[in-house]
C-alpha cells in the first residue's frame, strides 16, 4: 500500500471514537478486504481477538461456497468474522488494522492482481450505531488526506454471514509454503509483527 498512503504510518492512523463500545463483551465485526487467507492472517494475531472465521456476506445461501464465489457472479464479498473481547481491544483498533495493513481501501472491487466484486473493501454493519462509527472514521481518514486516492470502502448491512469451507480456516497458517501466502498474506504479518508488535499475542 505504500503507493497510496500520504504520510501516516499504520499505527499512526487517526483513532475512531469507540467509546461507547469497549467494555461491553465479547462482540463481532465483520469486514472484507480481498482474499480472506490475508485479512484472517492479519487478525488473529492480535491481542483481544478470539477468533477469527473466514466466509462469505453479501449475498444468499445457495451460492455461498467458493467455487460460486470466485466466479464474481454472486453478490457476495470473501469476508472475515472477527469474534473480539471489548475489554481488550475496540473496533477503532480493527478498523486502524484494517485500513493500514490488511487491504489497500482505495482499490476499487479488487485488491492486487484479484479483481471481481467478492474481493470488494466493506464494513458489514450490524446496527446504526456501528454504521455511524465507520462512516465517521473513513470521514477523519479523507479529512486527514491519509491516502492519496478517495476511499471506495462500502458500507453495507450485515444480512447473513457463510462460515466457508473448512480448508479455508487458518489457510495462511497451516499452509505458508503456497505461493500466494507467501507473496499476498505473509509480507502483510510481517507488517503488522512491525508496526503493532505492542499488540501481538506473546505466542507468536
Amino acid at each position: 500500500m505504500t503507493d497510496t498512503v500520504l504520510s501516516l504510518l499504520p499505527n499512526d492512523f487517526p483513532d475512531a471514537n469507540d467509546q461507547d463500545i469497549m467494555n461491553t463483551g465479547v462482540r463481532t465485526l465483520t469486514l472484507a478486504g480481498g482474499c480472506f487467507w490475508c485479512t484472517e492472517a492479519v487478525f488473529q494475531q492480535l491481542v483481544g481477538v478470539l477468533n477469527v472465521v473466514s466466509g462469505y456476506t453479501g449475498g444468499c445461501q445457495d451460492t455461498a461456497n467458493y467455487d460460486a464465489v470466485c466466479t464474481g457472479q454472486t453478490d457476495h464479498a470473501e469476508a472475515i468474522c472477527i469474534e473480539y473481547d471489548s475489554a481488550v481491544i475496540g473496533p477503532s483498533t480493527l478498523l486502524k488494522v484494517f485500513f493500514g495493513i490488511a487491504h489497500d481501501p482505495t482499490q476499487l472491487n479488487r485488491q492486487g492482481n484479484d479483481r471481481g466484486r467478492q474481493y470488494r473493501s466493506a464494513v458489514f454493519y450490524q446496527d446504526e450505531a456501528e454504521r455511524q462509527l465507520v462512516a465517521d472514521y473513513i470521514e477523519l481518514l479523507e479529512q486527514q488526506q491519509v491516502f492519496k486516492t478517495p476511499i471506495v470502502t462500502r458500507l453495507e448491512p450485515l444480512t447473513q454471514f457463510y462460515p466457508a469451507e473448512s480448508l479455508h480456516q487458518n489457510y495462511a497458517a497451516t499452509n505458508p509454503n503456497q505461493p500466494y501466502i507467501a507473496a499476498v498474506a505473509q509480507p502483510k504479518v510481517a507488517k503488522m509483527q512491525h508496526y503493532f508488535k505492542h499488540r501481538l499475542k506473546k505466542d507468536l
